[in-house]
């Protein structure tokens, strides 16, 4: 383990979206309070409560985890496609840096992009209604392994990309149909029939069930969305090793 070029590695990545706070932090903070104000307080005048919780408190999980998918993906997707486009990832490859210590600080770079801007989406969530963690330990577990996955697989996706427009197929078409789709603003027992099961085949919705029950509490099982989390954590892991490790698209 080359600790060294680690750390500098991971230093480099957090740097790197600490320097433009206003699209990593101001953004989500304004996008999040629109959210609450059009969703939150036009929806929740006539839907009061979901499951027993106010409908307020009930989209702050999915708000937070919608947060964190989307910027675990886009730093470790973002930096990795830049380094390609750029050639500076000549200079990864030719450093004494093997596949544990790239793939250790990319993913850690996306867990704390990650966890800053849903943790301060969690804060503006507070001040509208004050929510707290009913299971912090959980939450944070359960985050952290969300985090890690999703780093992973927007690592994967940007070795895979040969282009800007093969990077946003997956976060366009794929990560936010399936994000707004999973239950972040509603409910799964609330649809009728068919939209029902299209909604329990969706994988985020076991993902924003397991940090609602983490914050909030309920009597939604987490451990669905655990288990899954962790198969494609396991998934997005060992793709991204091989990549790396081979060389796939960064050689040659």
């Amino acid at each position: 383990m080359n600790w060294i070029g680690f750390r500098t590695l991971l230093a480099k990545e957090t740097r790197r979206f600490f320097r433009v706070p206003g699209q990593t932090l101001a953004q989500p903070v304004v996008t999040t309070t629109l959210y609450f104000l059009v969703f939150g307080y036009a929806l929740g005048g006539r839907v009061r409560e979901i499951d027993g919780v106010p409908y307020l408190q009930f989209i702050v999980p999915g708000l937070v985890m919608l947060a964190l998918i989307q910027n675990s993906f886009l730093n470790s997707a973002s930096s990795m496609f830049i380094a390609k486009v750029q050639g500076t990832i000549v200079d990864l490859l030719v450093a004494p840096l093997g596949p544990l210590e790239l793939v250790l600080a990319f993913t850690l770079g996306a867990v704390v992009r990650g966890f800053v801007v849903a943790g301060t989406v969690w804060i503006v969530g507070a001040l509208f209604t004050g929510v707290v963690a009913a299971h912090p330990l959980w939450m944070f577990v359960f985050a952290l392994l969300v985090a890690a996955t999703f780093g992973l697989i927007g690592l994967a996706v940007a070795i895979w990309s040969n282009q800007f427009e093969h990077l946003n197929i997956i976060p366009t078409f794929v990560i936010t149909p399936l994000t707004f789709l999973g239950g972040v603003f509603y409910s799964a027992q609330m649809l009728p029939g068919i939209w029902a099961k299209i909604t329990r085949a969706n994988p985020i919705l076991y993902m924003v069930q397991g940090l609602r029950y983490g914050m909030l509490g309920g009597e939604h099982a987490p451990w669905p969305g655990l288990a899954l989390t962790a198969a494609l954590f396991v998934a997005a892991l060992s793709i991204t090793w091989w990549m790396l490790a081979s060389g796939y698209k960064l050689r040659g």
